[in-house]
């Protein structure tokens, strides 16, 4: 179950997961608190149908009774729930049965959404039986929290596409932006960026979000109309990113970044920025990092790998890369699940 279903990498994880343990006899319903329309057929096309409350408000980050209650009679009879996202694991936890093994993902940390509600999580998060951090942010909020130090593991998504080929057409060198155009993900900070540069090459932006109308109008205002292409949302960026000069991910919050490993196991360069785990991702030469909210560290980074003055590991970040590979992705969580399923619940007060 989800908060909200929306294009976002969050959202492809669990789907891309929910696919792979269906092929191994594994059946998933999903349920939603509230879903766009570009996230419902998202679903469809990876052969899940989705069941919407249909909430006026964002979930994602609140603690909502009235979900828990919808919930509840839609979870019984459920083997294992797994919840992503502070208002999905929040409401399942009041609407599971007691002997139901409950699952939290939370793939952000709390300290940039405003008011955290951590008096309502503390009162759940003894009845997580696992929680997944995808980064140190959510780690820490999990424990912040109360959940026990013992129920959790580091969290881990799938990345599709590491086989790809570059898509036929393509201006070279090129660089490529994929991801939501979201404030969080920065598109803005790389419009700044490459209005900096001396002669950038081809910017291809993939993505859609609230900030698609603001960021063509600021590509008009910055004279990169002939510099900067607009290609939407897709589902599997890979043809797209393989034979790039380089993939930006000018994050202002990102604990790990499916973008930037599929960049990596296609042998481009990636820069990403000094925030939450990303750093991690990033690291032992497998990548650049460059403060946030910067656009003059980011063009000359960006003019660095051009120029080939800035280096990459690019045979390490292809080793790095393959451990998301979607397939043994889904035996971790298979693993897990049949773990929880068959052993009880660890005593915490012991």
């Amino acid at each position: 179950m989800v908060a909200k279903l929306e294009l976002g990498g969050a959202q492809l994880s669990l789907l891309r997961v929910a696919r792979a343990l269906a092929e191994r006899g594994h059946p998933t319903r999903l349920f939603a608190g509230a879903a766009t329309p570009t996230g419902l057929e998202l679903a469809r096309r990876h052969g899940i149908e989705v069941e919407v409350m249909g909430s006026e408000v964002d979930l994602q980050w609140r603690c909502d009774p009235v979900f828990a209650a919808w919930l509840e009679p839609r979870l019984a009879g459920a083997d294992l729930v797994h919840a992503h996202m502070l208002g999905a694991w929040w409401a399942a936890a009041r609407a599971v049965e007691a002997d139901v093994p409950l699952i939290a993902s939370e793939h952000n940390g709390y300290d940039w959404q405003g008011e955290t509600p951590w008096l309502a999580m503390a009162a759940v998060a003894g009845r997580i039986d696992r929680f997944y951090a995808h980064g140190p942010g959510a780690l820490e909020g999990a424990l912040r929290a109360g959940v026990a130090a013992q129920r959790i593991r580091s969290g881990i998504s799938p990345v599709a596409g590491m086989g790809s080929r570059p898509r036929p057409g393509l201006p070279s060198p090129r660089i490529v932006f994929t991801g939501r155009l979201s404030p969080d993900k920065g598109p803005d900070i790389l419009i700044d960026a490459i209005a900096m540069m001396r002669a950038p090459p081809p910017v291809l932006v993939l993505g859609s979000g609230v900030l698609d109308d603001a960021l063509r109008d600021q590509v008009r205002r910055a004279g990169l109309a002939g510099v900067v292409e607009f290609g939407g949302w897709v589902d599997d960026p890979g043809a797209w990113v393989a034979g790039a000069a380089v993939q930006a991910i000018p994050s202002r919050d990102e604990a790990f970044s499916q973008t930037a490993v599929l960049a990596m196991a296609l042998g481009v360069p990636a820069i990403g920025t000094d925030v939450d785990g990303f750093p991690a991702t990033l690291g032992e030469g497998r990548g650049n990092v460059v403060p946030p909210e910067d656009p003059a560290a980011l063009a000359a980074a960006l003019e660095g790998v051009l120029s080939g003055d800035l280096r990459t590991d690019l045979a390490a970040a292809r080793v790095w890369a393959r451990q998301f590979d979607t397939a043994r992705v889904a035996g971790v969580y298979e693993q897990d699940y049949r773990n929880l399923l068959l052993a009880p619940a660890p005593d915490l007060a012991a």
